[in-house]
């Protein structure tokens, strides 16, 4: 019997002596890319995650394009342009009352009458007293006559000394006394007869009559009542010149007079004609200043027309006034304008500007107001290219003094300052920046502001230092979930949102705040 370990040993494979076996690469290297793309996609879900957590921290709005409209709201009345209160200069009973309310009348037409019965009696006073004048005068020439021949006779009979020098010198004398006499009695007559004409003016003025062309607003006299004129001429009548032209007497407060000009379009809407709209323009700024409560106020007067007669004197009025329509600029939400982020510092170009290209557009905007002719463009143009190189060479320059200094570690470069975010500055320093560089515009546009006459070269003037003493801000634009700072300057608000000029675009999006942290 044999045992089982002397089996034959062809049961069990056999191979060649030194042969080994050959694996493909193929799977390791499919392992690999599919472990690197793994890896890829981890980081980028990372990476997004926290830019969407990082951009989804803060409450964001977008730079829109647009209109604003600036307005003011004030309340005010209506009244005729010009109103004549008619009175009497003299005293008695109203006898006739010839017109009514709304009575049309015409310059020198009748409107009432006072008893003339006592004038008509001191006129015949007066024509007597003259006339008695008149005859005393006559007598005392008749005197001076005959003193005059009685004086000749003995001045001529005293020179052949028939007659002693003392009746010469008495008739002398009487002589005199009647020239004075005549002299006394013409004044007499001069006397009376300015005393008959005031008496006549007197009688004149019994007749009320109207002293332009107008309608009859207000009577305040009836026949038989008596008028007083001792101290102050009475108001009988009130009346409108021409109610076709109207004004209205805005009360404006202190707050927002700075912004009315003359020549400002008013609408305005009044409870009697609530479906109607009407137009006015701002007339007038009175320097005279109403104070109710502490609440300062001053009189802004609006002409307004008024051919077809729909309005009335005395009406209630809600106007506004407009004092800036900016069409199709830049704006953005007045919440973005309030963001400062704690302990955040951006470093602003000491020129408080916008850049070059900013200033370009800017100027581009003030010209377009002085209607320029092809000289005065060409010259502009030519000023705006000049003023955009030196622009672009002060920022060059700017930027290599900033990497100098990041590359030193050191402050902000020279030319720089540094502001908070939510403020600017000292102001003194500010003033003196905005001056020398309103100084320095004026040299860089010198040989355009020759060609514009005196009215153009005022406007482009004050236009130009308006825009460089403008209010600027620091907005913060969020991009790629970063908190980016930008300087803008402030431009027209209608109380939601505020224009802005400066290094943006329609579409960025701009930080309005933070989100609380979850």
């Amino acid at each position: 019997m044999s045992s089982p370990s002397n089996a034959p040993a062809s049961s069990k494979p056999t191979s060649r002596p030194g042969a080994k076996r050959r694996r493909s690469p193929l799977p390791r290297i499919v392992v690999a890319l599919v472990v690197v793309a793994a890896l890829a996609a981890a980081g980028w879900y990372w990476t997004q995650r926290g830019a969407a957590d990082q951009a989804g921290a803060f409450r964001t709005t977008e730079v829109e394009r647009g209109n604003i409209r600036v307005a003011i709201s004030a309340t005010g009345t209506l009244s005729a342009i010009s109103t004549i209160v008619v009175g009497s200069q003299i005293s008695g009973q109203v006898t006739d009352v010839l017109v009514d309310f709304n009575s049309e009348v015409k310059q020198g037409d009748v409107l009432a009458r006072i008893d003339p019965s006592t004038y008509e009696a001191q006129i015949e006073q007066g024509n007597a007293q003259v006339a008695a004048a008149r005859a005393s005068q006559a007598q005392a020439q008749a005197t001076l006559r005959n003193a005059e021949l009685d004086y000749r006779r003995k001045a001529d009979l005293g020179t052949r000394q028939l007659v002693a020098q003392a009746d010469i010198d008495q008739a002398r004398a009487a002589f005199e006394q009647a020239q004075a006499q005549v002299n006394s009695t013409q004044a007499q007559i001069r006397q009376q007869s300015a005393s008959l004409q005031t008496t006549q003016v007197n009688l004149d003025r019994t007749v009320i009559r109207s002293p332009v062309d107008g309608v009859v607003l207000t009577r305040t006299i009836e026949p038989g009542q008596t008028v007083a004129a001792s101290l102050q001429a009475p108001e009988l009548f009130t009346i409108a010149e021409d109610l076709s032209k109207m004004k209205i007497e805005l009360a404006v407060d202190e707050a927002d007079i700075g912004q009315i000009r003359p020549g400002q379009t008013v609408t305005f809407s009044a409870d009697a004609f609530s479906d109607r709209q009407f137009r006015g323009v701002v007339d007038q700024v009175r320097l005279a200043a109403t104070t109710t409560n502490n609440v300062v106020t001053y009189p802004v007067v609006v002409s307004v027309d008024n051919a077809d007669g729909t309005l009335l004197p005395g009406l209630t009025v809600n106007a506004e006034i407009e004092v800036s329509n900016r069409e199709g600029v830049l704006k953005v939400s007045n919440a973005a304008l309030r963001y400062k982020p704690v302990g955040d510092t951006a470093i602003a170009p000491a020129a408080g500007g916008r850049g070059g290209a900013g200033m370009s557009e800017e100027f581009e905007r003030i010209a377009s107001t002085l209607d320029l002719n092809p000289e005065q463009r060409a010259a502009f143009d030519a000023a705006v290219a000049e003023q955009r190189q030196r622009s672009e060479a002060a920022r060059q320059s700017m930027g290599q003094q900033q990497r100098g200094a990041a590359a030193g570690g050191g402050g902000p470069p020279p030319g720089a300052m540094v502001m908070r975010a939510g403020g600017g500055g000292d102001a003194n320093l500010q003033a003196q920046i905005r001056q020398r560089m309103l100084e320095r515009m004026q040299q860089n546009f010198a040989d355009f502001t020759r060609t514009l006459d005196e009215g153009q070269r005022q406007r482009w003037n004050a236009a130009l230092a308006s825009s460089l003493s403008a209010t600027r801000a620091t907005l913060y634009r969020l991009v790629d979930g970063r908190r980016e700072p930008v300087q803008v300057r402030i431009g027209a608000s209608d109380g939601s949102s505020t224009e802005v000029i400066g290094n943006l675009s329609e579409g960025d999006v701009i930080i309005t705040g933070e989100r609380a942290a979850r």
